[in-house]
Parts: C-alpha cells; structure tokens; sequence
C-alpha cells in the first residue's frame, strides 16, 4: 500500500471543489470525507438514510467495529440535500454510474485525477481525505488528544506521524530555536 499525503494548502483544497463543482456526488464525497475523518470504507458504506435530514451521523467503523457519531456541519447540509433529494432512504449514498455502491477504485481514481487538474504534486489517494482532516483539524484546535481520539489512533505520536507533522514539527522547531 501505497503512503498517500494530506492536502495542507487550503488553496489546494478549495481548486479541488472548484474542479467538483460539476458533479455533486463527487464533491460531497471530497467534502464529507475531508470534513468527517471517515474512513473510505465507511464514506462508501453510507447509504442515503444515514445522512439525509440528520443532523448527525451515526456508524460502526468497519475497521475497528466501534460506533462513531458526529455532528453534520454546516456546510455539508446543502450538499447532502442536493445529492439526497428525491432517493430512495435504502441506495448507497454515493453512486456509480451504473447504479452501483461507488468502489473505492473508483473514488481513488476520480480523487487522483481531480488532483492531477488541481496541479497537486503529492501523492494523492482516498485515505488524503482522512489525513487532510486530521492535518487542518490539528491546525485549527491544536489538540493533538482530541485528534488522537477522533481518529482512534493508539498514541499522540501515531497520530501526528499520520498527519505528517512530525517531521515538519522538528524542523520547525530547529528553525525557531535559538540561544
């Protein structure tokens, strides 16, 4: 598996919606999943009674089996109604074009390719969504605890080496040192 980056440059995430603005599925995945911290897995598993008219969503991580619940922020609730409006409670949330459950395949390629046109020269991939929440979530609060436990990571160290702030903490911290 291949390690995939977060997008730090707020810039860079807002090219990323101006590209998607075309089709609402695809933003609503970017955007949820850069707003949630899900994992692909669970942002793939969701189905239209999970997010429409809520104002939080309520899952079992496939990965850890545990139950997470999160309030559905603002921003999100125009593009939920969009995608949402007018489908049945029971379809997957996001949708192939052939009336399918969304394949992680295929959300890897359409996330890398949307990249590509944003110019972003990172290794770009469906967990860059997890990790671009933690890395802005970590910027705005500064808790690297709270971080730690949104993302049920084992210790503050996982979680900011999985953000890939730790490096950039060092040096940093060299650059602003002195006696």
């Amino acid at each position: 598996m291949e390690i995939v980056s977060p997008i730090k440059d707020k810039e860079k995430i807002e090219r990323m919606k101006r590209l998607l603005a075309h089709n609402k599925r695809d933003l609503l995945l970017f955007t949820l999943g850069i707003n949630s911290g899900l994992r692909v897995s669970d942002l793939l598993a969701l189905n239209v009674k999970d997010v429409k008219n809520k104002s939080f969503i309520t899952i079992r991580e496939k990965k850890t089996n545990k139950y997470k619940q999160f309030p559905i922020n603002e921003k999100l609730k125009p593009l939920i109604y969009r995608v949402t409006d007018f489908r049945d409670l029971e379809e997957p949330l996001f949708l192939s074009q052939k009336n399918c459950r969304l394949s992680r395949t295929q959300a890897y390629r359409m996330l890398r390719n949307t990249a590509i046109r944003a110019g972003i020269k990172d290794k770009i991939g469906t967990h860059s969504l997890r990790k671009t929440f933690g890395y802005h979530h970590y910027k705005q609060f500064n808790d690297i605890v709270l971080l730690q436990k949104i993302l049920n990571h084992s210790s503050p160290a996982v979680t900011l080496r999985y953000i890939g702030l730790d490096q950039e903490e060092i040096n940093n911290s060299y650059k602003n040192f002195s006696l």
